[in-house]
């Protein structure tokens, strides 16, 4: 008959054991070749004792109500020897069965400066006082321990592993003198990510092992070392026996290495080796550990629904913790006693812990669960930009006329919104030396519609590079670039092919801010073309013109300029954010815009802007959550909300509009999230009649949110929308049929005013 836990098995075997017949020597080699130490391994010991206490502690709190967290480490508790083979400024991004490596390198910490105990039940009670995520989520994470937090998605933070790796040696070999975040890590410092062995089956790991082995090949360094904790389960569904590293084998340019994860001298051995050939060779490698899982896969698990008494009893007598017991009663370096004696003084000390962080205060309102998720500082974000556009045009006046090869945009001719994007990510990579703009076809080519064009040329393959076709690792990597103190800019070359990666913005990007309490921010703007009325090319997969899966990300700033000089304003206030508050933002850029020109008849030139010289960048900030208007005539009869390629098609029709008397006012939202609400229910209130002009689809396209915000602010006056039809885009003149023109907007707008 198994027994409930591992706990009560323990006690009765050591207590069996009977003592070595001579005292080892604590200062030796408990195991010959191993390297590890009878005191250092009763210190990992500790450490594994103390993640198995927690586990155990953990469900007794859920079974009282007072707990809700209850996937445990319990039989990866060799993990302990990884964090001891590795330096504690190692950063580190942990499995959520990582606990023993989380107490072991708190351990590693002069003066107890952090106490896993605590750090742990916090988390499990949902604590306020939790000193990672803030009573918000249970995960390992500490900036002393410099362990990252991670999500419970399986497997997606591998690719910003991949990332952190990167930024890791970019810092090394670069000169940069002002990171955009302070990092403390050693100059060869690596980086190391576990996982479980299911994992090696998600996209995202797929995408991570094979960017590492692609940079490898192209000969780019990535010190990084992933370990694969490997239990044989994925909650109940059995890999293969021989899977996991048949496939961590075949990874090419990823070195392999394997140790048994109950042996803790061996573990240590192996994990000794891994790190040693990952910090000299700044090159990527895998650690497969053969683990077990005891308890199953959290406490509501019932593995005897899917495993048999045998298998369970055949995990619990590999039970890691009586391996490392056994091999310090047989080297004379403890008795069974002493050991049984140290288990329950751990015990001890995590059940008055349990008892005294469960009654700590918890989130007790909306704005304390949201406050780390987006910070907006507004003041310090236009200050920022004006300080950004005082040093182009003083200290870095000279280095701005090389760039420009002596063309200075702004004394130039009116540009197009693809080549305003193009001089404002020029000047941005000028004042701000930590900016990287990477992904397909960026760098040699200039994007597929140049709107990269130069940037190469201009600041080298160091900071304009290509990335490998594959949207995961382009997100991954400015995620871990993020963290490491770089301010990536990276470009989905089309809004479709998000959709491959959304997650890595969804559940990585934008929550990490949320999950560390702003200890830990990966500030990016990525660039993404899109949205529709691409004239000659396109399809849905070149036409997307879906958001509904950017809006519903908390957090995500999304900003999409319709015209050149709003581009530039907005692209320097997301990359300011991103400096002062960490913001991640999207910078949607419509593709059928690029390079228009003209406004109402071909040649007026009405659609081209002149560039902002720096000196009056702070004058034409565009603040995030602010809209732009528009007036014609007497703007007292409609107000027409829009964005993108609306705005072009509602200015023509507001013109049409005022050459019959009717005054309208057209309002460019700008920004999609936060949606400029102070700004939209002015102008609606207005006219009292608002037509919502949305190029998105009817069913979860950006009308519904703008309705709605009217709604919640007791808006009374009429309002009408027109949106496209909910279809994918086809190809050819058929997608006229499908969205919305300027015949349907002048129509809409002279049926809500009865004209």
């Amino acid at each position: 008959m198994t027994e409930p836990n591992p706990d009560e098995r323990l006690r009765r075997i050591l207590s069996q054991w009977r003592p070595a017949e001579q005292q080892g020597d604590p200062q030796a080699n408990i195991r010959p070749d191993s390297g590890l130490t009878g005191a250092r391994a009763l210190e990992l010991f500790d450490a594994q004792l103390t993640s198995r206490h927690l586990d155990l502690t953990a469900r007794r709190l859920r079974a009282n109500d007072a707990g809700y967290y209850t996937i445990s480490s319990a039989g990866h508790e060799g993990n302990a020897a990884v964090a001891a083979a590795l330096r504690p400024t190692d950063p580190a991004l942990l499995h959520y069965r990582s606990g023993a490596f989380y107490c072991a390198r708190a351990g590693q910490l002069a003066e107890a400066k952090v106490d896993p105990i605590r750090d742990v039940l916090r988390g499990v009670v949902a604590a306020a006082t939790d000193p990672i995520s803030g009573g918000r989520h249970k995960v390992f994470g500490h900036p002393d321990l410099h362990i990252i937090p991670t999500t419970s998605t399986i497997a997606s933070h591998l690719p910003r592993a991949v990332g952190l790796a990167f930024a890791i040696e970019r810092n090394r070999l670069s000169k940069l003198d002002k990171p955009l975040i302070k990092v403390d890590w050693p100059r060869d410092a690596i980086a190391v990510c576990s996982f479980g062995d299911a994992s090696v089956n998600h996209a995202s790991a797929t995408a991570a092992f094979n960017t590492v082995g692609w940079a490898d090949f192209t000969g780019l360094r990535l010190p990084l070392l992933f370990v694969c904790e490997d239990n044989g389960l994925g909650i109940s569904v059995r890999s293969p026996n021989g899977w996991v590293g048949a496939v961590l084998k075949s990874r090419p340019g990823l070195r392999y290495y394997y140790a048994d994860g109950c042996d803790l001298a061996e573990t240590y051995a192996v994990a000794r080796s891994a790190v040693a050939w990952t910090r000299r060779h700044r090159r990527p490698a895998v650690l497969h550990l053969r683990t077990v899982r005891l308890m199953g896969h959290a406490g509501a698990d019932a593995e005897q629904a899917y495993r048999t008494t045998a298998e369970i009893e055949h995990d619990l007598a590999l039970d890691p913790l009586l391996a490392t017991a056994k091999m310090l009663v047989d080297s004379g370096v403890a008795t069974p006693m002493q050991l049984l004696s140290r288990y329950d003084e751990i015990g001890w000390r995590v059940t008055q812990a349990a008892e005294q962080v469960r009654h700590e205060p918890k989130l007790n309102t909306a704005a304390e669960v949201v406050a780390p998720l987006a910070p907006r500082r507004p003041v310090r974000v236009v200050t920022t930009v004006t300080k950004s556009g005082d040093r182009a045009a003083g200290a870095l006046a000279a280095a701005r006329e090389r760039a420009f090869s002596g063309r200075l945009p702004e004394k130039g001719d009116p540009l197009t919104l693809a080549q305003t994007i193009n001089a404002a990510l020029t000047d941005v990579m000028l004042c701000h030396p930590q900016s990287l703009v990477f992904g397909e076809d960026v760098a040699r080519k200039g994007g597929v519609y140049g709107v990269t064009k130069g940037l190469r040329d201009r600041f080298g393959p160091a900071r304009v590079f290509d990335t490998l076709l594959d949207e995961t690792s382009i997100l991954g990597l400015s995620l871990g670039a993020g963290v490491g103190g770089l301010l990536p800019i990276p470009e989905i070359q089309y809004l479709a092919y998000l959709h491959n990666a959304e997650d890595q913005l969804r559940g990585e990007a934008a929550s990490l801010r949320f999950f560390s309490s702003g200890k830990y921010r990966n500030p990016m703007v990525v660039r993404i073309a899109g949205l529709a009325y691409q004239q000659g090319f396109g399809g849905h997969f070149h036409n997307d013109h879906s958001v509904a899966v950017l809006r519903d990300i908390p957090g995500l700033v999304i900003a999409v300029p319709s015209r050149a000089d709003d581009a530039a304003d907005m692209l320097r206030t997301c990359i300011a954010a991103a400096e002062v508050d960490g913001t991640v933002s999207v910078f949607l850029e419509p593709i059928a815009l690029y390079h228009t020109r003209d406004l109402h008849q071909t040649g007026d030139g009405g659609w081209l802007s002149r560039y902002t010289p720096p000196g009056m960048w702070g004058d034409t900030h565009a603040p995030v959550g602010r809209a732009r208007v528009y007036p014609h005539g007497q703007a007292d009869q409609l107000t027409i909300v829009t964005f993108g390629n609306g705005v072009r098609m509602s200015l023509r029709v507001a013109a049409r509009l005022a050459e019959d008397g009717i005054g309208s006012r057209v309002v460019d939202l700008r920004w999609l999230s936060p949606l400029p609400i102070a700004d939209l229910i002015r102008e609606a209130s207005a006219t009292e009649r608002v037509l919502v002009v949305d190029e998105t689809r009817r069913t979860g396209g950006v009308a519904e949110g703008v309705i709605a915000s009217l709604v919640d602010a007791g808006y009374v006056g009429s309002v009408r929308r027109i949106a496209a039809v909910d279809t994918f885009l086809p190809l050819g003149p058929a997608t006229a049929h499908v969205l919305v023109g300027e015949a349907d907007i002048e129509r809409a707008a002279r049926t809500l005013l009865g004209s």
